[in-house]
């Protein structure tokens, strides 16, 4: 998924103390380290994988300022989006099955460089290396996945798919603070790594199509295909893709600089912020759950996927917007902490219903390809959103003022995105004038 740095400002932490990031998922277990401080203070994030160091490590060392954090931050899309897109058309020919081993290799491989040297070249080079692998892992992952679900029964099942991050955090968040406080940042990488390779075999060995393959699509018919344009300018295409853009806003915001928003300038301990991030996945995880078998609940009762899935996608970013909105003007402590909960984990619904809504307007043989573009065009404010973060509170009188500057131009992102998604995304009637509505294997398996 999808995934950066964790960040905090230098200046700001106590003597010792620092915000490090972790990242696991069902699809991509990423890592948090840092060095030890002389308090031996550290902050862990969410699905991040290549931790940094802000004080009394390699942050300091490298004398690093918000805004050139934020870009090494960002680099980890440099070729996310590319890598998203290319893969998808790749899709088409290669087994998903020989895709995903091949990217959660080159996830082991982007642990190396900086266990080697600790320095920037080196952690852009693994960062760069990471995100060209992890680019097209969610849209191949869910891509497999619906080779083993027919259309009305895909909601739970991309729910537990997408939920495994939230899942993995959960469990991560504690474990990777605990290699990192007892035998320091390099113990991070090298466990992950060791971690991914060996998942990698796992798949490889377990791993098959599903009776839902494009391969027997093509084999009993030709399996219908259209041009890609036509198929990229539906409503339901480009409504999917602005919910997509307004959930990574939030997802990328939240890895790069919540939790040392947390640390900083609401003063949590490092065990708090741990917390409150793992509660923040945890709720993401519970509203997946909850939310994903309503979806399939509602189709099978006639209601239409407009209204079952491409609304629920886009009240959800528009909900979180709102919440993004309002708590750096809450005083509050429960109150804001709860506003924050919602912001960053509301859009968890979002993520495999937009996957869902598009594959319905999509001939199976080109699920994959335009399931890469949508990943690759969707989580494009991961290039954006860190960089400029860390400028806007570089800029700004007080750190307090770039962080709300920040949280507010990103509630503005949700807020279009959402009210665009929720307007935009009709699957019925695209399917009907592109002329699938009888055609489309996918809804006749």
């Amino acid at each position: 998924m999808d995934l950066v740095l964790v960040a905090g400002r230098p200046t700001r932490f106590p003597a010792g103390c620092s915000a490090s990031g972790s990242s696991w998922s069902s699809s991509s277990p990423g890592s948090g380290q840092r060095p030890n401080g002389p308090t031996g203070c550290s902050g862990v994030a969410p699905s991040t994988p290549d931790p940094f160091v802000r004080c009394g490590g390699i942050m300091e060392e490298l004398e690093l300022n918000n805004s050139t954090y934020g870009l090494i931050s960002s680099s980890f899309y440099f070729l996310f989006s590319l890598s998203g897109l290319l893969v998808g058309f790749l899709s088409t020919r290669v087994s998903s099955r020989v895709l995903l081993f091949g990217m959660t290799l080159l996830w082991a491989v982007a642990r190396l460089p900086v266990l080697a040297v600790a320095s920037v070249p080196t952690l852009l080079a693994g960062r760069i290396l990471l995100g060209a692998a992890e680019g097209s892992a969610a849209s191949m992952s869910m891509h497999a996945l619906y080779k083993w679900f027919p259309p009305e029964r895909r909601g739970l099942p991309s729910a537990l798919q997408i939920g495994g991050a939230a899942l993995g955090t959960l469990i991560a968040a504690p474990l990777v603070t605990w290699l990192i406080e007892g035998f320091g940042w390099r113990s991070a990488y090298a466990v992950l790594a060791a971690v991914s390779a060996a998942w990698a075999l796992a798949w490889w060995r377990i791993r098959h199509d599903g009776p839902y393959d494009h391969t027997r699509a093509r084999a009993s018919d030709g399996g219908p295909r259209l041009p890609y344009r036509r198929i990229l300018l539906t409503g339901t295409v480009l409504g999917s893709i602005s919910s997509a853009f307004g959930a990574a806003w939030a997802l990328s915001l939240s890895h790069a600089w919540l939790p040392a928003y947390l640390r900083t300038e609401l003063d949590l301990s490092a065990e708090a912020v741990a917390t409150t991030i793992s509660v923040i996945s945890g709720f993401g995880l519970v509203l997946l759950l909850a939310v994903s078998p309503v979806v399939d609940a509602l189709k099978a009762r006639g209601v239409s996927s407009r209204w079952s899935s491409g609304a629920a996608q886009g009240i959800a970013v528009c909900v979180a917007g709102c919440a993004m909105t309002l708590f750096p003007f809450v005083d509050a402590s429960a109150v804001r902490l709860v506003l924050i909960g919602l912001a960053f984990g509301g859009t968890a619904v979002a993520v495999p219903l937009h996957y869902m809504t598009v594959a319905e307007v999509v001939p199976t043989a080109q699920r994959g390809a335009v399931f890469g573009i949508v990943a690759g065009v969707g989580t494009l404010p991961g290039l954006v959103a860190p960089f400029l973060t860390g400028h806007l509170i570089d800029a700004a009188d007080t750190p307090a003022g770039g962080y709300t500057m920040g949280f507010l131009t990103a509630a503005a992102v949700m807020l279009v995105a959402g009210a665009l998604a929720l307007a935009a995304i009709r699957p019925e009637r695209d399917t009907e004038r592109l002329g699938l509505d009888r055609v489309l294997a996918d809804a006749r398996h």
